[in-house]
């Protein structure tokens, strides 16, 4: 190992945490683990890591200690169980979890002396350490000017800011959009399954085709957001509002309930009803924004 390489601790050895324990030894990282089932770091420490009979050894070993477990819920216990200071050493969490539960956890953290770095891997162990997985953070600036070399090992790394629930929220954002799809996606296969059409090849043949043409208009619809001004360059809000209630009508002729759209069309309807029907069908975003803060006051 190349000792002028930055110290790293891996807590938590599923895929993700294995993945990243074998990145940062192939790059020649110093690397201990620990995992609450020790047979788990067998491999790693075939490939040269140091396993730690307990997460404050392990901690105490490295710099830079990634926390890959289930949730940020997790991280927090695990990390609030484990006594002693942190003497300026960084936690990378990256476990899924929301901004409100990073923001508590950095909190804590750095009344133990140490920085706090948030992280969200968008990406599967398959693709980690290439540019096809993408790693925001966000947190400690002073731990992001230590770690960034080391971080961008992992992926394609952005960092957000000093605001350590920055990731979370951009994390949680990609997921909602991803939800999103398979919600249509759930919608649509229902639909022509009830005429026994199979979802494999009703996929392949339409929907494949048409969500990878409807990539291509996101980040002109994300301009007419960002504008404010909604102007129209593929559909206007009344048109839209006219077509899902159509689906919605087919759907249910169908005998497949309309739930998952639901909330659509009466986002449409209350924009039309606004007097919006002419802007983009993006005026939608701004219904969203108007609600939410109404429920927060």
């Amino acid at each position: 190992m190349n000792d002028n390489r930055t110290p790293v601790t891996v807590l938590g050895l599923g895929r993700i945490g294995a993945t990243i324990a074998e990145i940062f030894l192939r790059n020649g990282h110093p690397t201990t683990v620990w995992n609450r089932s020790a047979d788990k770091g067998t491999r790693l420490a075939e490939l040269g890591a140091r396993r730690a009979p307990t997460p404050a050894e392990a901690i105490a070993a490295g710099r830079l200690i990634v926390v890959a477990v289930a949730d940020t819920g997790g991280a927090a216990a695990l990390l609030g169980s484990t006594p002693g200071g942190l003497d300026g050493r960084t936690i990378l969490n990256v476990a899924t979890g929301r901004p409100d539960e990073a923001r508590a956890l950095d909190s804590a953290l750095s009344g133990r002396g140490g920085y706090f770095l948030d992280g969200g891997i968008l990406g599967v162990p398959q693709t980690l350490g290439t540019p096809d997985t993408l790693l925001v953070y966000s947190g400690s600036p002073i731990a992001q000017a230590e770690h960034a070399d080391t971080i961008v090992e992992l992926g394609n790394a952005k960092y957000l800011g000093a605001d350590a629930g920055l990731a979370g929220l951009h994390d949680m954002a990609v997921l909602a959009g991803m939800y999103g799809m398979f919600g249509g996606f759930f919608q649509a296969v229902a639909m022509v399954g009830s005429e026994n059409f199979t979802a494999g090849e009703f996929t392949d043949s339409f929907l494949v085709p048409w969500f990878r043409a409807l990539l291509d208009m996101l980040p002109v619809l994300a301009a007419e957001v960002d504008s404010g001004k909604f102007p129209v360059n593929y559909s206007d809000l009344a048109v839209n509002q006219a077509g899902l209630a159509n689906i919605r009508t087919v759907s249910r002729a169908q005998g497949v309930p309309t739930d998952l759209l639901d909330p659509l069309q009466r986002l449409f309807d209350a924009e039309v009803e606004r007097g919006n029907g002419s802007a983009s069908f993006t005026r939608a975003v701004a219904g969203l924004i108007g609600s939410g803060a109404a429920s927060r006051n």
